[in-house]
């Protein structure tokens, strides 16, 4: 299953979990859908990729395999959270409202490229100053890639160890101005 289809299983679970709090709120009578109703609205999953859809009731052991037992879901009037694990160095497990996806090295880059581009659409900007107390991993001595466009406009991509390729694009004026701060005693 790839990182797409993991997150479409999410995205579609999260909402089918939305829609039962809405119902939730209009008739407690029919809070709780049936197996049938829930199992039609997930999209199709592997097991591998996946946590059990049903989470075993309170008070049960993780399972025997030693793979961890998954969150249980949040209240219906709760929303529900991420949970980020780590459970290999090569892999991370995200869970959202009991349903959990492991991501090899290859996945995160590509959920990074993805939330990346859709962080960069949004009209509410990255703070322009560094916060205080910032965490970041830097990378000594990428490598780079440059590019000159017709208008003078200078492309730089750089190779971060844990974005990727992050590409920037500045203008001639902006060039004169990363020179003189990278070469200032």
């Amino acid at each position: 299953m790839n990182l797409h289809d993991q997150l479409g299983a999410l995205e579609s679970s999260l909402d089918t979990l939305l829609q039962i709090a809405a119902e939730s709120h209009a008739s407690p009578a029919s809070a709780l859908p049936s197996a049938e109703s829930t199992q039609s609205a997930a999209a199709p999953s592997s097991a591998a990729d996946t946590a059990p859809a049903e989470p075993p009731a309170l008070g049960k052991s993780a399972p025997p395999d030693g793979t961890p037992a998954p969150a249980e879901p949040p209240a219906l009037n709760e929303p529900p959270t991420l949970v980020v694990s780590r459970p290999d160095r090569d892999a991370i497990e995200m869970t959202i409202a009991g349903k959990s996806v492991k991501l090899s090295p290859e996945g995160v880059s590509e959920l990074i490229e993805e939330l990346s581009n859709v962080r960069a659409s949004m009209s509410v900007e990255q703070p322009t100053g560094v916060a205080p107390g910032w965490r970041f991993a830097a990378t000594k001595n990428p490598v780079m890639a440059t590019q000159k466009y017709a208008n003078g406009d200078r492309l730089l991509i750089m190779r971060h160890g844990g974005h990727g390729w992050v590409p920037f694009t500045f203008s001639p004026n902006m060039v004169i101005e990363l020179y003189a701060m990278l070469t200032q005693k």
